[in-house]
C-alpha cells in the first residue's frame, strides 16, 4: 500500500515555502522589476535627476552597432564555451565511471574546480597566460610562438574561453557522472554480449538514456555562459583589447557603473534577461521532445 505525506495543518505548507518565496522575490523578482522601471528613465551617475523617457533607452541601444558587435561576441563565446564544457566533462565522465587505479583521486581533482570561485579562476589563468609573467606564456614564447592576449583579441578570447570552460567542467562532470552510474549494468553488458562495440553502445544506449542529463546541463550552461563568466572577463581581460572581450552582461557593467549610462545599462540588462528567457523556452520547447525518460 502507498504512504502519501499528509500535513495536518492547512498552513505549514505555506510556512515551509515561505523562505524560498522571499529569497525568490526579493533576490530576483523586485531586482527584476527595479530593473524594468529603471530603464524607462534617464539618470544622472549621482541618482540627483531623473527623467522618464518612454522607450528611449532601448531605440538608442539598438540602433547602436557596438550593441550588436558584443551581441555576436556573447554568442560564439557562450556557443563555444558551452559545447567544450559538456563535451570535456562528458569524456571524463565515462573516462572515470570505468574500473580505473586511482578512481577517486582522478574524480577529486576534476571536481575541485567546482569549489573556485568564477573570478579566482580568471586570475589563475591569468597568471599562468600573463605574456611576462606566466608559465605557460613563456613556454610559448620559448617555442616560437607570440603570445599576447593583452594585445591580440583572438587570443584573448581564447584565453576566456578556456578559462571559462574550466570552470564549468566540474559542475558537468558531476552530473554526467551520476547519471552514468544510474544506468544499469545489465543493459550495457547484454549489448555487448550481442556483439555492439564500445562506441556502439554509447550512442545507441548510453548516450540516449543521458538525455535527460545532458538537456538539464545545456539549459544551466547556457545560463552560465549568459552571466556567470563576468567574473572571469572581468579578473582576465576588463573585456579588451578594444572590446574583443566584452560580452552584454559585462557591457552592462561597463555602460552602467563605469560609464554612467543607468538608464542604457538597465535597458540591456531587461533584453538579456528576455533572451536568456526565450533561448530556454526553445530548449525546452524543441530540444526537450528529443529527450527520453
Amino acid at each position: 500500500m502507498e504512504k502519501r505525506v499528509t500535513f495536518n495543518g492547512k498552513l505549514l505548507p505555506y510556512v515551509l515555502l515561505l523562505p524560498q518565496l522571499l529569497v525568490t522575490i526579493i533576490f530576483f523578482y523586485w531586482p527584476a522589476m527595479q530593473a524594468v522601471w529603471q530603464s524607462f528613465l534617464i539618470e544622472d551617475a549621482f541618482g540627483t535627476s531623473t527623467q522618464f523617457v518612454w522607450f528611449e533607452n532601448y531605440q538608442l541601444l539598438l540602433s547602436n552597432p557596438d550593441y550588436y558587435r558584443t551581441l555576436g561576441t556573447t554568442l560564439v563565446f557562450s556557443s563555444i564555451v558551452a559545447f567544450f564544457a559538456l563535451s570535456l566533462s562528458l569524456l571524463f565522465a565515462v573516462q572515470a565511471d570505468k574500473a580505473i587505479k586511482f578512481a577517486s583521486g582522478y574524480k577529486t581533482l576534476l571536481i575541485w574546480p567546482y569549489a573556485v570561485a568564477p573570478a579566482i579562476a580568471g586570475v589563475l589563468w591569468l597568471f599562468m597566460f600573463q605574456p611576462s609573467l606566466g608559465l605557460v606564456s613563456k613556454a610559448l614564447q620559448a617555442a616560437g610562438y607570440d603570445w599576447n592576449p593583452l594585445l591580440n583579441s583572438g587570443q584573448a578570447m581564447a584565453l576566456v574561453i578556456m578559462a571559462a570552460t574550466w570552470k564549468q567542467i566540474s559542475y558537468n562532470f558531476l552530473f554526467f557522472l551520476a547519471g552514468l552510474q544510474s544506468i544499469p549494468k545489465s543493459v550495457i553488458e547484454a549489448s555487448a554480449i550481442d556483439g555492439a562495440s564500445p562506441t556502439r553502445r554509447f550512442w545507441t544506449i548510453v548516450f540516449p538514456l543521458l538525455s535527460p542529463t545532458t538537456f538539464f546541463l545545456l539549459v544551466i550552461n547556457v545560463v552560465y555562459v549568459f552571466f556567470d563568466t563576468f567574473g572571469i572577463i572581468d579578473a582576465t581581460t576588463g573585456g579588451g583589447p578594444a572590446k574583443a572581450t566584452e560580452t552584454l552582461v559585462y557591457k552592462v557593467y561597463h555602460d552602467g557603473k563605469l560609464g554612467g549610462d543607468l538608464g542604457g545599462s538597465a535597458a540591456q540588462s531587461v533584453i538579456l534577461m528576455v533572451m536568456v528567457i526565450a533561448l530556454t523556452a526553445i530548449q525546452f520547447r524543441y530540444i526537450e521532445r528529443k529527450v527520453e525518460y
